[in-house]
């Protein structure tokens, strides 16, 4: 498989690593300084870029023919945007917060416990983030993430950085060395705590997930999560 790499900072080149271990080839290696030559020859795109360039990188695939699988954050205002560009050019498109398996069997973790817990008012959910000091967004989009299943799945309607009010998840961002990313979901009663954690210990989870949906993606057509990529659903 011929994949396009869309931003080629430490995650793009353990992507690299991953792929080419996989047997892959990688026919672009695109960052800031060059161009989208070499776009059309790719079976698949993998796009871990900024967010400043993201939206650029994918309406490029969708443009070129070219199945593109995101794992940049901090564009989501364009996203809707995307799905129509998609739609339009019968494209076919994966934008996940996280790649890991194991956050992606953490998210169907959370959901559920999200659903046992709003029968118990007692209880009071908050969440904790922890990455590298060079992550540019905060919260973090698995976090985010995170607050949306507790919503979809309970009595809470929003999420906030500050004091929460009433139905709102406060969520607790923290920046500090080299941290791959660590996320903290807990219930708190008078009496006890309940707690769900993922921690990364490297970027390899985030790299393999991203090449698998890679693989997974070609020769499909429209919008697809990772619960499709590992038959979750």
């Amino acid at each position: 498989m011929k994949i396009a790499l869309l931003g080629y900072g430490k995650m793009g080149q353990v992507i690299e690593r991953i792929a080419l271990e996989r047997g892959h080839e990688i026919v672009l290696k695109k960052d800031e300084f060059n161009t989208y030559e070499g776009l059309s020859n790719a079976d698949v795109a993998i796009d871990f870029s900024v967010p400043t360039a993201a939206v650029s990188n994918i309406s490029s695939c969708f443009h070129a023919n070219v199945p593109v699988i995101s794992g940049t954050t901090g564009w989501l205002e364009h996203y809707d945007e995307m799905l129509a560009l998609c739609a339009a050019k019968n494209g076919a498109f994966i934008s996940s917060s996280n790649f890991s398996l194991g956050v992606n069997i953490f998210f169907e973790l959370n959901e559920y416990l999200a659903k046992i817990m709003s029968k118990f008012d007692s209880y009071t959910v908050e969440m904790e983030e922890i990455h590298h000091t060079q992550k540019l967004d905060a919260p973090s989009g698995t976090a985010i993430s995170l607050a949306k299943g507790v919503i979809e799945n309970s009595n809470y309607t929003n999420w906030t950085l500050e004091n929460p009010e009433v139905n709102q998840i406060y969520i607790d961002t923290k920046r500090t060395g080299t941290v791959p990313g660590t996320h903290t979901v807990t219930y708190n009663s008078v009496v006890d705590a309940i707690e769900i954690k993922h921690t990364a210990h490297n970027r390899e989870g985030f790299a393999l997930g991203a090449v698998i949906a890679a693989e997974w993606i070609v020769g499909k057509q429209g919008v697809f999560t990772m619960k499709d990529v590992l038959n979750l659903k």
